[in-house]
């Protein structure tokens, strides 16, 4: 198992972040970096895949849920049918002449 102790105190610099724009670095130090980069890039690729995914997949989930939901509440709708149906039982009742 690892030893729990922090490490021995060192003068010697450590995992310094530098900005390779403020910097003046050769072009094998600028190589370095960029492998560096694209390192990291390529190990947090596959995990960020995953979540832009999920993240998908919910946004689809819900824009379907409300597609089919508005379709639902829609079908439910009644209102045109029983203006009609009211309209038809008035002039049934109302008073017969020629104009009807």
């Amino acid at each position: 198992m690892a030893d729990k102790k922090p490490p021995p105190e060192s003068n010697a610099p450590f995992a310094q972040r530098i900005d390779p724009n403020k910097e003046d670095l050769s072009g094998e130090q600028m190589y370095f970096v960029r492998q560096a980069e694209l390192k990291q890039w390529k190990r947090k690729t596959p995990q960020l895949r995953v979540r832009n995914i999920v993240t998908g997949l919910a946004i689809g989930a819900v824009v379907l849920g409300i597609y089919g939901y508005t379709f639902f509440s829609v079908s439910q709708e009644r209102i045109m049918d029983e203006l009609d149906e009211e309209a038809k039982r008035a002039r049934l009742r109302g008073p017969k002449t020629g104009a009807n």
